[in-house]
């Protein structure tokens, strides 16, 4: 998979070349170029950005700096692929306003063969730069959380390791994002429960005894008894969209035992 990131803040993206995203890059399973956006300015400032048309706070990115931009990483990455490499990129561009990034969408955006991320600043980018590029290719808008930061890099961070530990070969097993909470399957809408390892007592903390058990029917129980406890206790608006076609007698009995119901009325509770 390549990867072509497009900010203020090239050395932001530093962390990359550390841990599985770092080994991935170094194997090869992952091409991530980063580039300066200032690169593409024509003035002896460098300006990307100017004030917003309307009135208002704070500073939008320049539009045509971003189009210099994108057209010139698009050209570059054309070149550089061969005969089965997409014509273009899928582009995403962080903002706050943008749908939200689920596990989901990144199993989705790991199935691509080139992503070119868009990191914004100040108000953000003028939103014709999206319109533009959205009739020729897909462009999509992803918020990682119900909050503003100061850019998009940081959110590009989250998202690229999202992404790329779900590549073929990054993960050193290959069941831990199966396992993942948000993974599809049987334990979607439910948060992972809580893990251990040795030593069996630590400060007077016993791992519990089913996970010393080897007993792999009664442990998968007990992990989903967990899971359900947690989504309950921290995400119920998660597990009131269980569906409830997926829920065994002994589910059944442990919301019960928690006075919870899956369902649209249990929203609020």
């Amino acid at each position: 998979m390549r990867l072509d990131i497009v900010s203020i803040f090239p050395e932001y993206f530093s962390p990359l070349d550390v841990s599985l995203i770092g080994k991935a890059r170094e194997r090869g399973t992952l091409d991530v170029r980063v580039h300066q956006l200032r690169d593409w300015t024509h003035d002896v400032h460098k300006t990307v950005d100017d004030t917003p048309y309307g009135g208002g706070p704070g500073m939008v990115m320049k539009p045509e700096v971003w189009g210099e931009a994108i057209d010139a990483v698009i050209a570059e990455g054309a070149a550089d692929g061969d005969d089965e490499a997409p014509a273009a990129p899928r582009i995403i561009v962080p903002t706050p306003s943008g749908r939200p990034f689920t596990q989901e969408i990144a199993q989705e955006l790991a199935a691509e063969p080139w992503l070119l991320f868009a990191c914004g600043r100040y108000e953000g980018i003028d939103s014709r730069v999206m319109r533009e590029y959205g009739t020729r290719m897909r462009v999509d808008e992803l918020s990682i959380g119900d909050y503003v930061l100061a850019g998009g890099e940081v959110a590009v961070l989250v998202m690229v390791e999202a992404i790329g530990r779900l590549l073929p070969g990054v993960l050193g097993n290959v069941h831990s994002a199966v396992d993942d909470s948000f993974a599809p399957g049987a334990m979607r809408n439910l948060l992972e429960g809580p893990v251990f390892t040795k030593p069996p007592v630590w400060r007077g903390h016993e791992v519990p005894e089913v996970l010393l058990s080897g007993h792999h029917g009664k442990i998968a129980r007990w992990r989903r008894d967990e899971a359900l406890r947690r989504t309950i206790a921290n995400r119920p608006e998660l597990a009131a969209a269980i569906d409830p076609a997926t829920l065994d007698k002994h589910d059944r009995k442990l919301l019960e035992e928690l006075a919870f119901r899956v369902g649209p009325e249990d929203m609020a509770h």
